[in-house]
């Protein structure tokens, strides 16, 4: 991968070459890269301007806005504050907002509680579980089901049985 200011520096060096008579596929093959490369490098901007690196796993710079460590602190000490340890950001902004602060959005504060490991079940309930239904049994013969056998059979609606006896 090529950065920024080395594709410029390049750009340079190919239209120095180019202007002291050197022809556009030597220079690039100096320089190994394709004249390919240099067109799509200059493609739509004008002489002497090269696009930055538009690949989707280029290194870019971070942005401008994007939070500080003692930002992300911040949130992760009112998270883990005693006070709003067992809400999830969801109740803890709107709180904060009643007493007047405003420290992230809502979606920030999930942002980085998951960037740090903490997006899990934060109240003091049990955490929510899924539950096998029962197995249903079916009847093919005689003798097969007793008086005092229950029989656990899926009804017309998700999460409805009806027993059997």
């Amino acid at each position: 991968m090529i950065s920024s200011p080395d594709r410029k520096t390049t750009a340079l060096l190919i239209d120095e070459a180019m202007a002291a008579g050197a022809r556009r596929t030597r220079a690039c093959a100096a320089l190994q890269i394709s004249e390919r490369t240099l067109r799509r490098w200059r493609q739509g901007l004008p002489a002497g301007d090269v696009h930055a690196d538009r690949r989707p796993g280029a290194l870019r710079p971070a942005p401008a806005n994007k939070f500080s460590d003692e930002e992300c602190v911040e949130i992760l000490s009112v998270c883990n504050s005693s006070e709003f340890a067992s809400l999830p950001p969801s109740q803890i902004v709107p709180r904060l907002a009643d007493q007047g602060r405003y420290i992230a959005s809502e979606s920030s504060f999930y942002r980085v509680i998951h960037a740090h490991g903490q997006q899990h079940h934060r109240g003091r309930s049990r955490a929510p579980r899924r539950l096998n239904p029962p197995t249903s049994y079916q009847a093919t013969g005689p003798c097969q089901i007793w008086t005092w056998d229950i029989t656990w059979m899926p009804g017309p609606i998700a999460g409805s049985f009806f027993y059997l006896f």
